[in-house]
Order: C-alpha cells, then sequence, then structure tokens
C-alpha cells in the first residue's frame, strides 16, 4: 500500500495560511507524516480481518452448532456478553488515542524548536530548562499512555480468555442439560479444534480494533489540517508586463493582517510603483515593513483594497534561507544552469572571494539551514538566488545589514543600484542605511503600520517633517556605506574630519554615528564548519562535493544481544523475568487445561452416561480461569515494564542528545533527530510491548504444542528435527533480511524530515519563486525511496507465508500419519489432543517466525535511539567540587595564556598562540577580516570547542576546571541571529523563573521593548509563535538585549547585536550597554567600527594571531592594520 499521507501532508504545507501555521506547527506535521503515516499502514495489515474475522467466527460457530447443538448458543451468549466490554474499551482507547497524539506533537514542537536553536541553548546554558519542559510534556503523554496500557491489558485479558470461556460455557450446557450427552473424544476435540478456530479471529479483533480506532483518530486529524484555510490567490493579482508604461506594482486602499480574525497590521496602503524603478522601505523597528513585503508576496490576508504585480517575482528575506545542498544548487534554485549568468552573479554578489575558501568550490555541500557559512554569506547566497532567478520584481528585505561597507557598496553598486545587474528590474528595498537613500527613485516612510511619507529623497527632505529631522539626526551614522560623498546628506555639519583623524571637537557620540557599516564580512559569526571549510584541504580535481553533514546510516547483521539486554534493563529486570514466569503460567494451564479434557473424554461410560462430570468440568473451569489470572498479569506486566522502558529510553535520548557538542548538531541533519524523537520513540511506545506479548504467545505455542505432539506420537520425534531444520533456515533468511530492510526503511525516513522540516522553514521564499511543484516532486521522490524498502518487506511477508504453510501441513500428515499406525497403543483423547494441536501448528509456528522478525525489526528503534548514548559529549556541566567560589568573578578580568584552538585533531589551529589580559570593567572590541578568529575567540570563551593549547583565565581561575553551565551562566551574550522559542515572552526572558515581574519589566524598559509590550493583551504571558515568527527580527533581537540586562553578568559578550535594527534604535541600545554594563567587562566583535571607537582598547585579529591590540585612536595613528580598516570605512 502506497500511503498517500506524506504526499498530502506536504501539498498542503505549502499553500496553509499563515494564521493556520500556528494551529499546526511544525511538530504536529511531523507526526502526521510519521505516526500517523504508520497508523494506515497498519490498518492496511488487518483491513482483510474486519469481513474475515466475523465469517471465521460464523462458520466456527456453524459447525459447533452441528456438532454440540444448541448447547453452543452458551458460548455465543458469552461472546455477546464480552461484546460491549470491548466497545468500551475501544470508546475508551480513542480518547486516549487522541490526547496521547496531542501530547507527542507538543513534545515533537518543542524538540524541534529546541534543534534549530540549540547553539543559543548551550551559550546561554538553558538546556536544564528546555529538558524539564520536555519532560513535563513527556509525563503527561506517559500518563496517558499507562491508561491505554491498562485498558489493553484488560482487553487482551477478555479477547485471550474468550475462547475458553465460550468452550467452558458450552461443554458446561451441553453436559449438564442431560446425562445422556456424553463428552466423547470425537465431539470434545472436533470442538476443541473449532474452539482453537475461534482463537485466531478472536485473538486479532482487539488488533483490528485498536487499529481501526488509531487509524480513525488519525484520519481526523489528517482531515482537520486538510481542512486548514488556505493563503488566497486573489489576495495579489499576478500578470504578465503589458507595456512598458504601466506600473510593475499597484496597492489602492489596502489593509492587511495575518489572520482574517485579527486586526489589519497594515492599513490604507497606497502604492504605485513603475517598472524599473527602485524603492526603499524604511521606518522604525516593528513598523511593518516586512510585512510590506510580505502583503506583496501575497503572505497576509488581504482586508481590503486591490493589489497587482505584472511580472514574475524574487525574494530575499531578512533571515536568509539556505538549503541543505551544495552551494550551485542554492543558487540555481532548480533552473538551468546559464554559465555567463552564473559568473556574473557570483562576481556581483562578491562570492568569488568565498568560493576560494571552499574545498570544493562552488560544489560544496553547504550544511542545514546553512550551518558552514556565516550571517553575511548567507545573504549574499540567497541574494545570488534571487538575481539568478531573472524575474522582473525584486522583493529585499534588508540584506545589506549582514555584510560590511565595502561588500555593501560592491552589492549595492553591483547588483541593487542604478548601474547594477538589476538596473532593468523593479526593486523594493528594505533598508536602515539612510546612506542609499539619495539614491532611490521613491523612498516609502512606514510608521506604526501606514505610509506616514512617500516620495523621492530631495522631496522627503524639502517636507521638513519627521523623517527629514530624522535624517538630520543620523544621516552621519551611515555617511560612508555608498562610498561617495552625497549632495545635502548632512546639511548642518560641515566638517567633520581634520588632517585624516578625527577632530577633537566631535563628541563620543557623533564619532560612533560616523558609520554604521562593519569594516570585514559581517560574515563573521562562523560556524565550526565554516572554520572546517577554511582549513580543509581543496578536492584534487575541484568535482567531488565535500561532504559536512552525516548520513543516517543502517546497521547491518543481526541486532547485538546488548541490545535486548538493554531494553530488559530499560524494563527493569524484575518485571521482565515475572512477565516470562506468567506467560509460562498460562500456557502450562492452558496445557493442562486442554490435557484434562483429553483425560475427561477417556472416562468410561456406563449406562450411557459419564461419572465424575462436575468434578471435571470444575477443575477443568479452574484451569482457565488460572490461566485468565496468568493472561492478565502477563499483560500488565509487559504494559508497564513498556512504560518504564518508554521513560528511561526517551529519559537517556534526551541527555545524550543535549550532552553532544554544538559540531554534532552541525553534522546531524536535523531529520535524524526528529526521527528518533517521533517514529522511532512511538515504535517503543507503542509498538513494542505488543509485539513482545504476541512474541512470548507464539514462542509458548510452538512449545506447547511440540510437547503434546511429543508425548502422544513420541515416534514423531523421528521427522521433528528434519523439519526443525526446514523451519529454522526460513525463519533464519527471511528475519535477515526483514531485518535489514525495516533498517533501511528507517534510515530512508529521515531524510523525510530533513526535507519536509527545511520546506516549511523556507515555506514564504518558495512560494515567492512558484517552486511549489518542484518540492512537492522532491518530497515525493524521498518517501518513493522510503517505499522501496517498505514494499519488498510485504514481498517477504508473502514468501514467508507459503514456506511456513509447507512445513506446517508436514507436521500434521506426519502426527496423523503416526497416530494412525500406533492406533492400538494411543487413547483417543490423546490422539484427538495430537492431532487439534498439530493443526494448529502451522499457525503458530507462521505467527512465531512473524513476531521473531517482529521484534527485531522494532527492537531497532532501540538500537537507533542508544546510538547517541555512544557519541561524544561535552565536558561536564557542573564542576563538583565546585572550582569557582560563591560569586565568582567579582572582577571581570579575563586573560588569554598562551591560547590555541582547532577544530579537529587533524586540522591546523585556528587561533594560534593567543596571549592578552583583559582587564575587569575594561570595554574592548574584537575585529578582522572574514576568518580572522573573532568568533573562534568567542567559541573557546564559552567552551563550544576545547582549548588546543594554553588557557583562558577568568578572575584567575582556568575556565577548563569549571563546569559548562558554571562558566556559561557567568558571561552573556547577545548574538547576531536572535533565536525565540514558542512560549510565554517571559519563558524566553527567564526559563528557570529566577527574577521577579519588576526585574523583567525593568530589563523590558532598558532594552526599549516596555511600551509595546504593555500594548500586548497578555503582556508578559504574551504566546510567542514558533521561532518567535509573531515578532518582527528588530523586536527579537531587543528580546536578546533584555535577556543579557536580566542577567547581570560581569562578562558581556556583543556579536553585532545591532544589525536588524533601525540607527534610532540602534543608538539607544548602544547608549543602554554604555550605561547599564559601566562596571562590567565588554568584549564585542564589532561589525560597525563606528560602535567601539570609544572603547578602551581593539584587538585586531588577522589568521588566527593577534596583529595589533591598543586604543583606537592609537591605532589610527599607528597607521596599521585597524587605520586601514577604519579608512574602508569611512572614519579616517
Amino acid at each position: 500500500m502506497l500511503n498517500p499521507t506524506p504526499f498530502s501532508s506536504a501539498s498542503k504545507a505549502l499553500v496553509i495560511s499563515n494564521s493556520a501555521r500556528k494551529t499546526s506547527t511544525v511538530g504536529e506535521i511531523v507526526n502526521l507524516m510519521s505516526v500517523d503515516a504508520q497508523r494506515f499502514m497498519d490498518l492496511a495489515t488487518y483491513i482483510n480481518m474486519v469481513w474475515s474475522a466475523p465469517f471465521q467466527v460464523m462458520l466456527a460457530l456453524y459447525l459447533l452448532w452441528q456438532n454440540l447443538g444448541p448447547s453452543v448458543l452458551a458460548g455465543v451468549a458469552v461472546m455477546l456478553l464480552l461484546v460491549p466490554v470491548n466497545a468500551v474499551i475501544a470508546m475508551k482507547t480513542k480518547t486516549y488515542q487522541v490526547a496521547h497524539m496531542k501530547s507527542k506533537d507538543s513534545r515533537i514542537k518543542l524538540m524541534n524548536e529546541i534543534l534549530n536553536g540549540i547553539r543559543v541553548l548551550k551559550l546561554y546554558a538553558w538546556e536544564l530548562a528546555f529538558k524539564r519542559k520536555v519532560l513535563e510534556i513527556r509525563q503527561e503523554e506517559l500518563k496517558v499512555l499507562k491508561k491505554s496500557a491498562y485498558l489493553a491489558a484488560i482487553g487482551t485479558f477478555t479477547w485471550v480468555c474468550a475462547p475458553f470461556l465460550v468452550a467452558l460455557s458450552t461443554f458446561a450446557v451441553y453436559v449438564s442439560v442431560s446425562e445422556k450427552n456424553i463428552l466423547d473424544a470425537q465431539k470434545a476435540f472436533v470442538s476443541l479444534a473449532l474452539f482453537n478456530i475461534l482463537r485466531f479471529p478472536l485473538n486479532i479483533l482487539p488488533m483490528v480494533v485498536s487499529s481501526i480506532v488509531q487509524a480513525s483518530v488519525s484520519l481526523k486529524r489528517l482531515r482537520v489540517f486538510l481542512s486548514h484555510e488556505e493563503l488566497d490567490p486573489d489576495n495579489v493579482i499576478r500578470g504578465n508586463l503589458r507595456n512598458a508604461g504601466s506600473n510593475s506594482v499597484s496597492v489602492r486602499s489596502a489593509s492587511f493582517s495575518w489572520s482574517r480574525t485579527e486586526p489589519p497590521v497594515l492599513s490604507s496602503i497606497n502604492l504605485a510603483i513603475p517598472e524599473a524603478s527602485l524603492v526603499a522601505v524604511v521606518g522604525q523597528v516593528g513598523c511593518g515593513k516586512s510585512s510590506l513585503l510580505a502583503a506583496l508576496l501575497g503572505e497576509m490576508e488581504k482586508q481590503e483594497g486591490h493589489v497587482s504585480l505584472k511580472g514574475s517575482v524574487a525574494f530575499v528575506p531578512q533571515q536568509a534561507w539556505i538549503q541543505n545542498a551544495t552551494l550551485m544548487e542554492n543558487i540555481l534554485f532548480g533552473r538551468e544552469l546559464n554559465g555567463g549568468l552564473y559568473q556574473r552573479v557570483l562576481e556581483a554578489c562578491a562570492l568569488l572571494p568565498d568560493l576560494e575558501l571552499f574545498p570544493s568550490g562552488d560544489q560544496t555541500e553547504i550544511g542545514e539551514k546553512g550551518v558552514n557559512l556565516s550571517g553575511g554569506q548567507k545573504q549574499r547566497v540567497s541574494l545570488a538566488r534571487a538575481v539568478y532567478a531573472d524575474t522582473d520584481i525584486y522583493l529585499l528585505d534588508d540584506p545589506l545589514s549582514a555584510v560590511d561597507a565595502h561588500v555593501g557598496k560592491h552589492i549595492f553598486d553591483k547588483v541593487i543600484g542604478p548601474k547594477g545587474l538589476l538596473r532593468h528590474k523593479t526593486r523594493i528595498l528594505v533598508t536602515h542605511g539612510v546612506s542609499y537613500l539619495p539614491l532611490m527613485d521613491t523612498v516609502v516612510v512606514l510608521s506604526e503600520g501606514k505610509i506616514s511619507e512617500m516620495g523621492s529623497y530631495q522631496e522627503l527632505l524639502k517636507q521638513d517633517r519627521a523623517f527629514a529631522e530624522f535624517l538630520r539626526t543620523y544621516a552621519g551614522a551611515d555617511h560612508s556605506a555608498a562610498g561617495e560623498e552625497t549632495p545635502g546628506l548632512v546639511p548642518k555639519e560641515e566638517k567633520l574630519l581634520e588632517n585624516g583623524v578625527l577632530a577633537s571637537e566631535n563628541s563620543v557620540q557623533v564619532r560612533r554615528q560616523l558609520s554604521c557599516s562593519s569594516t570585514y564580512s559581517s560574515d563573521t559569526e562562523k560556524s565550526l564548519a565554516q572554520n572546517s571549510l577554511a582549513q580543509a584541504q581543496k578536492a584534487p580535481d575541484g568535482k567531488n562535493t565535500w561532504k559536512l553533514t552525516e548520513a543516517d546510516t543502517a546497521q547491518t547483521g543481526k541486532v547485538k544481544t546488548t541490545v535486548y539486554w538493554e531494553y530488559m534493563k530499560a524494563i527493569g529486570l524484575g518485571i521482565a523475568f515475572l512477565s516470562i514466569f506468567l506467560f509460562l503460567c498460562n500456557h502450562v494451564a492452558s496445557l493442562a487445561s486442554n490435557y484434562w479434557l483429553s483425560l475427561w473424554t477417556d472416562d468410561p461410560v456406563l449406562n450411557g452416561t459419564q461419572q465424575h462430570t462436575n468434578m471435571r468440568l470444575g477443575v477443568y473451569g479452574a484451569l482457565g480461569i488460572s490461566q485468565g489470572v496468568a493472561v492478565f498479569g502477563y499483560s500488565m506486566a509487559v504494559s508497564v515494564g513498556g512504560i518504564f522502558a518508554s521513560r528511561r529510553l526517551h529519559l537517556d535520548l534526551l541527555h545524550h542528545v543535549l550532552r553532544c557538542p554544538v559540531s554534532f548538531f552541525e553534522q546531524t541533519p536535523s531529520g535524524n533527530l526528529v526521527n528518533r524523537f517521533s517514529k522511532e520513540m512511538d515504535i517503543i511506545d507503542s509498538t513494542l510491548p505488543q509485539v513482545i506479548k504476541m512474541f512470548m504467545g507464539s514462542l509458548f505455542n510452538v512449545l506447547g504444542a511440540c510437547v503434546i505432539i511429543l508425548l502422544a506420537t513420541p515416534i514423531v520425534a523421528v521427522v521433528i528435527p528434519p523439519l526443525g531444520l526446514i523451519y529454522f533456515f526460513v525463519q533464519r533468511f527471511y528475519v535477515a533480511t526483514s531485518r535489514q530492510l525495516k533498517r533501511l526503511e528507517s534510515v530512508s525516513r529521515s531524510p523525510i524530515y530533513s526535507h519536509f522540516n527545511e520546506t516549511l522553514l523556507g515555506v514564504s521564499v518558495i512560494r515567492a519563486f512558484g517552486e511549489q511543484k518542484r518540492f512537492i516532486r522532491q518530497s515525493d521522490l524521498k518517501v518513493d525511496e522510503n517505499q522501496k524498502a517498505y514494499y519488498p518487506s510485504i514481498v517477504a511477508n508473502r514468501w514467508l507465508a507459503v514456506r511456513l504453510e509447507s512445513v506446517g501441513n508436514c507436521i500434521v500428515l506426519f502426527a496423523a500419519l503416526f497416530a494412525v499406525i500406533a492406533r492400538h497403543s494411543l487413547s483417543a483423547g490423546l490422539v484427538g489432543l495430537s492431532i487439534s494441536y498439530s493443526l494448529q501448528i502451522t499457525t503458530y509456528l507462521n505467527w512465531l517466525v512473524r513476531m521473531s522478525s517482529e521484534m527485531e525489526t522494532n527492537i531497532v528503534a532501540v538500537e537507533r535511539v542508544k546510538e547517541y548514548s555512544e557519541k561524544e559529549k561535552e565536558a561536564e556541566w557542573t564542576s563538583a567540587p565546585a572550582a569557582a567560589p560563591p560569586g565568582w568573578p567579582q572582577e571581570g578580568r579575563v586573560e588569554f595564556r598562551g591560547y590555541s584552538l582547532r577544530y579537529r585533531s587533524d586540522m591546523d589551529p585556528v587561533l594560534r598562540d593567543i596571549s592578552i589580559v583583559v582587564q575587569g570593567g575594561e570595554k574592548v572590541g574584537i575585529v578582522g577580516r572574514t576568518g580572522a578568529g573573532k568568533s573562534s575567540l568567542m567559541l573557546g570563551l564559552f567552551r563550544i570547542k576545547e582549548a588546543a593549547e594554553g588557557e583562558i583565565l577568568i578572575d584567575g581561575i582556568n575556565i577548563a576546571k569549571i563546569g559548562l553551565h558554571d562558566l556559561r551562566f557567568k558571561i552573556t551574550i547577545i548574538p547576531q541571529d536572535p533565536i525565540l522559542f514558542s512560549g510565554s515572552l517571559r519563558m524566553n526572558l527567564d526559563p528557570f523563573d529566577q527574577y521577579s515581574d519588576d526585574d523583567v519589566w525593568l530589563s523590558l524598559e532598558l532594552a526599549h521593548l516596555k511600551a509595546f509590550v504593555s500594548s500586548l493583551p497578555n503582556k508578559l504571558l504574551h504566546e510567542c509563535s514558533e521561532g518567535g515568527e509573531n515578532l518582527s527580527v528588530g523586536q527579537r533581537q531587543l528580546v536578546c538585549l533584555a535577556r543579557a540586562l536580566l542577567r547581570k553578568s560581569k562578562i558581556l559578550v556583543l556579536d553585532e547585536a545591532t544589525a536588524a535594527v533601525d540607527l534610532e534604535t540602534d543608538s539607544l541600545i548602544q547608549s543602554t550597554i554604555r550605561t547599564q554594563f559601566e562596571g562590567c567587562t565588554v568584549l564585542t566583535i564589532a561589525h560597525r567600527l563606528n560602535t567601539i571607537m570609544d572603547y578602551t582598547r581593539v584587538i585586531v585579529l588577522e589568521r588566527g594571531r593577534i596583529v595589533e591590540c591598543g586604543a583606537p585612536a592609537d591605532l589610527i595613528e599607528s597607521r596599521g592594520v585597524f587605520c586601514n580598516m577604519a579608512k574602508d570605512a569611512g572614519l579616517v
């Protein structure tokens, strides 16, 4: 059966509206593709039993009527009495199934966020807080699982006991209604064979009912998802350019919101943008700039008005979206290679120097979410993708904020500006760089979701309104970004430079505003893998693709005994051995009751009646009840043991994954990890306990049947070994095949999740470029790969059935043949018992092989979950005894002694012999060009990577001796990429609940967010959506600032904390940092040189070494590297 669920889920995910995405999280959609999809496949296995099982029951009852007459009605009555019991169980199971899936959705959603934001969790030492959140959800999930397990135990008890209760009641009525009713061997064992025929459909019906219930829950969940509101294609009317004089973009009296039920975010928007014009959109943080572009893309709900775009569209988002593919594939984005255009795009987007660093040039694999690219490189690849698409309209969401002055100038001149590659295209550029505004055809000023001013740069200056006042105050801050003097830019500041150095009368504030551009590629924030790239050897022929990520791998061969032992330990050895003992008791009672029945049938008949009938019936009933008690006992034991195992294995998996270093997450696709936490854990939660029950039952059934047959006809022992040998080889061949197919199926499932997760993260870009069909096709191909492993396992199953049927028939043949040969020395009862068991042996053998195979294929889930326990771990989170005194660090003095850092033992160091002392309270800027080692220095300080040589001391204590959490709690970083998690705003600021509400409000006030948060209906409890998508990037950056203010660390690390905010907010943030962290040590990776011109010292790095260090003014006077960088930034 080809499962349509992954196809439909992937297709729907590309068209649902943004409001619908809030209700259907990534976790829920992944569950639809994995767990819910499996429910339909499971149902397919049992679907024929829906009609077959009732038919078998009716046929067996008819034949029983022929054999025992109306007495069989007693058995029918027992079955009817069990129907309402099982109906109640089914209804309750469905309720628990819904609750279980809801908890699972929440858990997978949170895990997905943790995996996407793992670097932030590590830097803030928040792993334990988020581990606690996951375990809280997991606890709720396990509570529901436990209730379901208890219900399943009751269900198993009723269904397993049903055939015996039917037999007991039928035989009891038969011998009780008349003394003349003799229970001889013929009647007893023909009836027993028919009762055994009843046993299979009655045993399988609970699984059928369970599958139907689970599939119905999954169907409802899928129906809800597929019924979600979709983006209205009429939000934006798109067409071809008809005549050169028409407007490319036309918006008339339009209002937009993110949901049909919410108030508008943008209102009364009127825009008419001519073809081939260059338009800037400016405004403060959160005013609606990115929302305007989203509205033009059709990503928002249009409440009123008219929007039309004439021509094709390309979109460059503020946070670049990169695929896990080669650099060339990221740029081509599904289009044919045009060599000339491709080279022009690479040159224009300043990517050629970067290709020199990559081991395989443009064939180098870019890791998941672009982990081995810096922020600026990602943005330039994103821009190159748009430029290569050669569309009519370009929507550019602040792509220049992530690059430095000379790279920004290069991109503007070569791509966006009046002489760039896109000069004949319509370009709408969201920007905070006011220096580009004089070159624009039109400037659109947004304020609180409305267009407050619009016109050319000169027209806005002449209007002398709020924007003109803003320009006079802040234009100097972006003075040099465009790389040339612009007439009328700062009319009141005649001269800011004298003799090539900063004029003494200029204040720190003015100096800081001279440039808001960085002096090297902002592409600084190198991930671990990027540094690996820089160090790696180039591929000899330039054609081999350098692989960063590790594909999911399949184990081979037999599952190791240690895996079973690990699972038994997770269950608890006491419960494991108790379960085995109860299984044994159950089958001993079952064999004893049937043997007792054979003795009963051998009782002599005197005067047409049998003696001791009541005694025989009483013992038979007692043995049956004993069997029932044992069944209930082992069902409960296995169910409870399964819950214990689920809890421990999930806890171990979560603990081991969170303990892995950042490099592990950069090399491991998130799909591999999501697969472990969703599908593999679902197998351990639900499937494995059921398989264990069926395997143990089948094993004891086969052993019991062999014992009875050998007792009745010992001569059968002659043929058992050869038949057993045939059976062994068939079983071994099948199990080995199905086990490996299961592993391949599991491995081929991970890329489905990785691709789907990647698609969801880039859905706005995919829709903007009109690439939905291609991504759906790619998803379909990955599902097909998965099915290639699944389908052969079904074929292998049928192969097995034919061969086992043959072996089973041979056993029946020889049991009957030898019984006939030895008929004079055997009692009729024993022969009847032997034949009845030999008739069942085929079914028992079939189920034993299937269940042993299922056992091996499903225990693979434990094997895959345990894989991560063997991965390399970070150092201990806490040191015992404490290596640092209470209140450490008090000064914030940081000393590097001969410090070197390398990313792998076989690579050259990225930092070499760094020796410097930063005194407590010093403000130190760290600058240098791409790959100089700035980010590596920060990674070393946080021990994201450990030292190769030397040491770092904080207040005289070697940080290598301090627990990672003890260290990271004491240092605060404001990272370049602001990451938020779903949950309340307060949780995002203080996940450990360490601070009072007053402290939180104070931090928000100092971060200039108090007014915004106060305006929200739920204030601090405002629910942040997944990834913080309901806040602008600038607002998210301010939340990160508020986190730092709340922690009050003695050491603060800034990594371009203001790239995504406007100049006015930037000024406020810098002022806050100077006042609130006055007594703290501040280390700033300076993307904008102007922000560090008043710092105590500047460290200049080059190729992993300190080449200059000193006060900014002194370094400028020395005419060295820093002076040249300052010249590039227009500061000298």
